[in-house]
């Protein structure tokens, strides 16, 4: 009996320990059976977001594009003589000479401009905003509009420069050699081009430019009546002849801003983390002022100074998609034109038969609701 407890014991033993060693390793399996099951199920989770995110994108960009759709048709519709979905179609299929069949051949170079122009000035705002850091950068503000300005007064008074045409190519090179000069202000001293240097830099430019461009209208009568259609800001000189030889600058620009997204939320981070990560922030934005200056400069040399729009819309589109830059360009592109057709035909109907051109009423939409977009923005970060 003694003997057979005492030989007992070691059995048990053994049997013990191969029950927990059984134990441990299933344990083990469960636990590693159970890691990639969790991975599996975060990947699911991150896929699914995803696909959310691209599903409402598209439902976004979907509704914009019959926003824009509906727009174009009233901008085709109203004016100081309303006309029927009938006319529109008797003066596209048929060569007719009447009166409605003349007022939608002159709406219908004046949308398409509204579309070019409206997405222009939103992209190159944003492109601004992004590359500056800077929330107020927009074409007006960095002294764009006042270098075509100056230009086309100078032209107008000392050249004696009187066609669309010139004025378009004049407005172009001055908003340009703005765009260089405040780049080149803004570059002085060791730290290179800075988002605050650059707004000063385009704020002082500016002021002199407007002083300058003052001095000479004063004593001219006759260069103050030429100028002035085209100091407001309008499209109701639109010409597709005039269109035809800006748009490979304008297509450059989208170009140039819709691949440097990627690069824009980099910079956004800060300069030293940009340089960390190995982007080259000096040529990046070179490459980027670049961009928004062929979109911001074709567009003021079409439609003149109209502001606002560079300066607004893309707070909307921050506000709508988020702080990506690549769905910044993009709700940015569509926006523009959207908010730029829906002032002109607001303008037009207002005071019919004459116009209100579509720079005055997007200063007073523009101001109000940029108002209403920094105090939405303010109560969200506090």
């Amino acid at each position: 009996m003694n003997g057979s407890t005492v030989n007992d014991e070691p059995v048990n033993a053994d049997a013990v320990k191969a029950s927990a060693v059984q134990t441990g390793a299933s344990a083990t399996d469960a636990a590693g059976a159970a890691a990639p099951a969790s991975r599996n199920r975060a990947n699911a989770a991150k896929a699914h977001e995803r696909e959310r995110r691209r599903g409402r994108g598209a439902a976004m960009v979907a509704l914009l594009l019959m926003a824009i759709a509906f727009a174009c048709v009233l901008s085709i519709v109203f004016g100081s003589r309303n006309v029927s979905a009938g006319d529109i179609v008797r003066a596209i299929a048929t060569s007719s000479n009447d009166i409605s069949a003349a007022a939608i051949r002159l709406r219908i170079p004046r949308t398409v401009l509204g579309i070019l122009v409206g997405a222009s000035l939103a992209v190159a705002g944003a492109l601004m905003q992004g590359v500056a850091r800077n929330p107020l950068a927009d074409p007006s503000i960095l002294g764009l509009n006042t270098g075509a300005a100056f230009a086309i007064v100078c032209s107008i008074a000392f050249v004696g420069l009187s066609t669309p045409i010139q004025y378009v190519w004049v407005a172009l090179l001055g908003s340009s050699a703005t765009a260089a000069a405040v780049w080149a202000v803004g570059s002085m001293g060791r730290s290179g081009p800075t988002p605050l240097k650059l707004t000063l830099a385009g704020a002082v430019l500016s002021a002199v430019l407007s002083s300058l461009t003052a001095a000479i209208l004063l004593p001219r009568v006759d260069v103050i009546s030429t100028y002035r259609y085209w100091q407001v800001g309008g499209l109701s000189g639109a010409r597709f002849n005039l269109m035809l030889p800006i748009v490979p600058l304008l297509l450059a620009g989208f170009v140039i801003a819709f691949l440097s997204a990627r690069s824009l939320n980099t910079i956004a981070l800060g300069d030293e983390l940009a340089v960390g990560l190995g982007l080259k922030t000096r040529a990046t934005r070179v490459t980027i002022w670049v961009g928004a200056v062929l979109l911001c400069a074709g567009a003021t040399s079409l439609a003149g100074p109209i502001g606002f729009v560079g300066l607004v819309v893309p707070h909307a589109a921050r506000l709508i998609v988020g702080s990506d830059y690549r769905r910044i360009m993009a709700a940015s592109a569509l926006m523009g034109p959207l908010l730029l057709l829906v002032a002109d035909v607001v303008g037009r109907i207002i005071t019919r038969p004459a116009d209100v051109e579509v720079g005055i009423v997007t200063a007073l939409i523009g101001a109000p609701v940029f108002v209403t977009l920094v105090r939405r923005r303010t109560m969200a970060q506090v």
